[in-house]
């Protein structure tokens, strides 16, 4: 793709890598056959092409954001199956990214809109808000229904509502800061875990099945002081200078464990924050205090699924009479172009795995996106759950705490993260997210 900017524009290098993106595309349309909100909508615009021409008017005129670039960028779910199918090997990630950050700083939103992503800014990113939150949900979860009927911002509260748990879990005892030994003999090595922001609100199984399995198979596991939200969330709002201050703080707690006692590696349970993370490198590419810690810091960071694939996990203690439809996060199979390890562990313990059909296709989470937009993601989600059960699982994997909430919503089939049934066949307590009456049907 042809581009003009002009040398001062080129300065920047936020420009500077945007014009490098454009100029890899070649027209091509390959996206467009794998994009989902083209492939609900069909409109261009809301296609990655149509897209990267309405980022490459707005940045190369140098001009504010429009009603008209603000709403096509906002139905993209940054899912990245663009990337996986690109030939060209633009990489639409970074300048996506760009263009919300562009946005962020040039463009005033409604004033419903603008509370809202404040009000999700202020309380998603921080545990202890985000339970307290909840406990207002609670008492506003009968009305969601009602509210999503009158469309518009009283749609968003209602989707908002619709996703919060009708129980919370409480506070895990494994929660951190902390260090977890290595329960073998000999230590084989030494890991630091996200602990995550909604994620050990949520379903903090995740992590406690995680640190078990880990201890088992030999190694200690920190939970870093000092360690906050991966940024992710107000990353793909364009609050990029937010973002980054995670970013920082994020990367001061694991460079000063790595300098300390030492990491093998850092390890993501969500996959959604692992592909945030393993990009602090570019992120804090300008940062002269950070661009080397960063980019060490993306260099150690695998999901848990990309670690255990190389990790010896022993024999399984037990032979699971499950069927699984493997659900790959976009995050996981586009973002970190992680596809085979999670199905080679679960059928290496022992479980039927299917794939999905329309595997590549966003089930609608996206971090905020089933609030934000949440007529397209309920259409995701039932394509998702239509495309999941006609496998005729016992049960659904997936490794990405938004998959798990959003397609929980749409089916009766228990839902559960890998590393939690990994845990169990393994030698750990049966998963908390599966009814009980499955464990004496079809284990053994």
């Amino acid at each position: 793709m042809q581009t003009n900017f002009t040398a001062e524009q080129l300065r920047d290098s936020h420009v500077a890598e945007s014009e490098k993106i454009l100029r890899k595309c070649v027209h091509c349309g390959f996206c467009t056959a794998t994009c989902p909100t083209f492939t609900l909508l069909g409109d261009e615009l809301d296609s990655p092409r149509g897209r990267i021409y309405l980022i490459k008017d707005m940045l190369e005129n140098d001009r504010p954001a429009d009603e008209k670039v603000v709403k096509h960028i906002d139905r993209c779910l940054s899912c990245l199956a663009c990337m996986t199918t690109c030939p060209s090997g633009v990489h639409y990630m970074h300048l996506v990214d760009h263009a919300r950050a562009h946005i962020e700083k040039t463009y005033k939103r409604p004033m419903s809109d603008r509370l809202m992503r404040a009000v999700l800014s202020f309380v998603l990113p921080y545990p202890s808000r985000f339970r307290l939150a909840l406990v207002g949900a609670y008492f506003g979860r009968p009305f969601a229904g009602v509210l999503k009927k009158f469309g518009g911002p009283l749609a968003k509260i209602g989707a908002m509502l619709e996703l919060a748990p009708t129980r919370a879990p409480g506070r895990s005892r494994m929660e951190g800061p902390g260090v977890f030994p290595s329960q073998t003999t000999s230590r084989k090595g030494r890991v630091a875990i996200l602990s995550g922001c909604a994620q050990p609100v949520l379903k903090p199984s995740i992590n406690d099945a995680t640190i078990r399995l880990l201890q088992r198979s030999g190694y200690e596991i920190v939970l870093p002081k000092g360690e906050v939200c991966c940024g992710a969330l107000v990353h793909h709002m364009g609050k990029e200078e937010a973002a980054l201050e995670n970013a920082r703080r994020n990367v001061d707690a694991w460079i000063s464990e790595a300098e300390g006692e030492g990491l093998d590696a850092i390890l993501i349970t969500a996959s959604g924050c692992g592909t945030t993370i393993k990009d602090y490198g570019f992120m804090l590419r300008d940062d002269e205090s950070y661009r080397d810690k960063a980019a060490k810091v993306s260099e150690l960071t695998k999901d848990i699924t990309e670690f255990l694939a190389e990790a010896d996990l022993g024999e399984p203690a037990l032979k699971p009479d499950f069927t699984v439809a493997y659900h790959s996060a976009c995050s996981m199979q586009h973002g970190q172009k992680i596809t085979r390890q999670p199905k080679q562990l679960l059928s290496a313990a022992g479980f039927k795995v299917k794939d999905v059909p329309e595997g590549h296709l966003c089930c609608g989470s996206a971090g905020t996106y089933n609030i934000l937009q949440p007529e397209i993601a309920r259409k995701l989600r039932d394509r998702k759950v239509a495309n999941i059960e006609k496998t005729q699982p016992d049960l659904i994997a997936t490794g990405n705490i938004g998959c798990i909430t959003q397609i929980g919503l749409g089916t009766a089939i228990p839902i559960v993260h890998t590393a939690e049934l990994l845990d169990w066949v393994y030698g750990g307590p049966w998963p908390e997210a599966l009814p009980g009456q499955l464990e004496t049907v079809k284990a053994n």
